[in-house]
């Protein structure tokens, strides 16, 4: 991966600080912030457990509060995932 790249995720980024994970791009006007809210230990491993999603809108212009569009809770990183990856396509579907 060439330097200043993120990783990316069916063609978004995937931004990681502990335990918060930013899908999407700052540029556009929506981005799915994911918090690992609970972990647990299998086999020596440490997976994330309860996670939270919330759609959040890019915009400065809006206060921090009324950014977040849309929030949900689910069991397991891939499922947060699926709902992100779905809820980001759907606020970016040009209208």
């Amino acid at each position: 991966m060439a330097k200043n790249q993120f990783f990316m995720y069916k063609n978004k980024p995937l931004v990681r600080s502990g335990d918060v994970l930013y899908y999407g791009s700052m540029s556009d006007p929506y981005v799915v912030r994911i918090k690992i809210k609970t972990k647990k230990t299998v086999k020596d491993l440490e997976i994330a457990d309860k996670v939270s999603i919330q759609l959040m809108s890019t915009s400065q212009e809006i206060s921090p509060r009324k950014q977040v569009v849309r929030a949900t809770e689910k069991n397991g990183l891939y499922m947060a995932m699926d709902f992100a990856d779905v809820w980001l396509k759907r606020a970016l579907k040009p209208q």
